[in-house]
Parts: C-alpha cells; sequence; structure tokens
C-alpha cells in the first residue's frame, strides 16, 4: 500500500473525537475529585460531630446505660417507659406552650422592626447595630444578667417598679410560675429578636424593586404591596426564620436551668431540662438517650409541617 494511498489517512479524522471525549472525561473527573477534596473537611465535621453521635444515642436508647458498668441490653423498655413518665409529658407540654408563646413575641417585635430597619437612612446603620447587639451575647450571660435583675433583693426591676408607683411593695417575680415565665420569654425576645429581624430584613430586600414600582404605579397601597407582593415573596425566608424560632424555643434550656431552675414546683421544666435531669443527675444516659431521640422526631416533623404549610403554590423549589 503506498503513502498516497487514501485508505491510510482515512482512521485518523475519526481518533480526534474519541482524544477530545477522553480529554473531557478526565477533566471532568478532576473537577469531581476537586470538588470532594474541598467538601472533605465539612464532610468529616458532620461525621465525626452529627453522624457518629447520633448513632451512638440510638444505641444507647436501646440499653440501660449506667455511668459506671457495663451497658445491658434493654431493647425498647426505655421507650416504654418514656409512655408512663408523666413528668416528660409535662415538660414537652410547657415546652410546646413556651415555644408558640416565645415564636408569636419574637415574630411580633421582629417583622415590625425588620419594616423600620428595611429602609435606608442616616440612622438606619445605628439602629441595625442597636437592634442587633444583643444576639452577641450569650444565652447563659443573658441569663445570669436577667436573673441578677429579676432579684427581689439586689435586682432593679422591684425597685424600678416601687420608683414608677407601679407597685407598693417589691415584687418577687420568681415567686410565681407567671411572673416566670413571662420574664423569661421578655428575656429571650430582647435577646433574639434582633436576628430574627435581620432575616426578615434580608427577605424584604430581596424583593425585586421592578415588582413594586409596577405596584405602585398600578396604585397599590404600602399595606396592599406588602401582602400581596412582599409577604408572599418572602415564603423562604418566614420559613427558615421560623423554623429557627421554633426549633430553638423547643431546645430551650440554659434559661431555665439558670433563671427559674425549672421551678416553682417544677411549673417551668422544658424538655431538656428533663432530658438533662435523667442523664446527668440521675445517670440514667440510656433512658435520656431515648428522650433525646423522641424530641429529635418531633422537632423534624414539626419543621416537615412548617416547610409543608409554607410551601410555593406553583411546587418551585
Amino acid at each position: 500500500m503506498s503513502a498516497t494511498d487514501p485508505s491510510a489517512a482515512a482512521p485518523r479524522p475519526a481518533r480526534a473525537p474519541a482524544v477530545r471525549s477522553g480529554r473531557r472525561r478526565g477533566s471532568q473527573r478532576r473537577r469531581e475529585i476537586a470538588g470532594l477534596l474541598f467538601i472533605l473537611p465539612a464532610m468529616a465535621l458532620v461525621v465525626t460531630f452529627f453522624l457518629i453521635p447520633l448513632c451512638m444515642t440510638v444505641w444507647m436508647s436501646f440499653h440501660n446505660w449506667p455511668l459506671m458498668g457495663a451497658p445491658r441490653w434493654t431493647g425498647l423498655d426505655n421507650y416504654a417507659a418514656m409512655m408512663k413518665d408523666r413528668r416528660f409529658w409535662n415538660a414537652m407540654n410547657f415546652t410546646v406552650w413556651y415555644s408558640i408563646v416565645a415564636t408569636i413575641a419574637i415574630f411580633g417585635v421582629a417583622f415590625p422592626l425588620a419594616l423600620f430597619v428595611e429602609r435606608t437612612g442616616r440612622a438606619t446603620s445605628f439602629y441595625r447595630t442597636a437592634i442587633f447587639l444583643p444576639v452577641v451575647v450569650g444565652f447563659g450571660s443573658a441569663s445570669l444578667l436577667w436573673a441578677w435583675l429579676m432579684n427581689v433583693d439586689s435586682g432593679l426591676f422591684s425597685p424600678a417598679a416601687q420608683a414608677l408607683g407601679l407597685t407598693e411593695r417589691p415584687v418577687n417575680l420568681m415567686a410565681t410560675t407567671d411572673g416566670v415565665f413571662w420574664s423569661i420569654i421578655v428575656m429571650v425576645v430582647w435577646k433574639t429578636a434582633g436576628f430574627t429581624m435581620i432575616l426578615l430584613m434580608t427577605g424584604l430586600q430581596s424583593v425585586p424593586h421592578d415588582i413594586l414600582e409596577a405596584a405602585r404605579i398600578d396604585g397599590a397601597s404600602r399595606f396592599q404591596q406588602f401582602w400581596r407582593i412582599k409577604l408572599p415573596l418572602m415564603k423562604r425566608t418566614l420559613a427558615l426564620a421560623l423554623i429557627l424560632s421554633v426549633a430553638g424555643s423547643m431546645l430551650a434550656f440554659d434559661q431555665f436551668y439558670i433563671i427559674s431552675n425549672g421551678g416553682p414546683r417544677n411549673s417551668t421544666l422544658t424538655a431538656v431540662y428533663w432530658i438533662f435531669s435523667q442523664s446527668f443527675v440521675s445517670f440514667k444516659l440510656g433512658y435520656g438517650a431515648a428522650l433525646s431521640m423522641v424530641l429529635l422526631v418531633i422537632l423534624v416533623v414539626i419543621s416537615l409541617v412548617q416547610l409543608w404549610l409554607l410551601r410555593s403554590p406553583t411546587g418551585d423549589k
């Protein structure tokens, strides 16, 4: 066969697409490996601090797991004992009631503040910073501060009420369930409303201005713009803020442990407080793990219900 035979050069054009395809596959594989390497630290943290403890908690919930000594398999005994634990269900009922009241109070304060700080102005940055500052304070520190303010002997609330003429004698807010409950609600709103305000403000600012301008030209009032345009377009932001608020309230512990210690007469005992008591005071680690798993399931169900209620009517993701 001669060098000028056309059949000798025919395979070369057919091999070029195969070479380019192989190069693309190799480049794609390298990008996938690089992406895996980038997310590897985050995956390691999730596995180490979430998946492994979660699996251990599930395993512990099926055991009689004392602080000292070998654990003993008990199957579903911990879950069966939980069904008869009236103290736990009373704590769960109180936690649900507290979560409802706290969430409504937080949104009732955060939404007007978000509408206020959304507008641009000279002092807007100052207002945003001042309202957000309590969020920086830890719940433990805020609870200690509030416990001192509520103290009838050395605090400030009782003398201030007397000085303003609201009461004739010192007021002990720690003596009654209502006093403790509503004082903690005020503290939680003061502590967390700034964070919810920032989330809602971000949702308000994400609404396209051209839609609002078109509504304004069509004669829509400010309330109609808010109710008909801004609020529907904020569903994702509302879902995030609502889930964070409800989940945080359902997991309340610091404020009730530090301020009221579950009192008076265990009337402000939360679910997490009871889990803590069973696990690290009574040293029933297996039973505490079972209670934790039930609380986790309840939180997941509540979050899914909230996402379903705030889903997009068109099914957009």
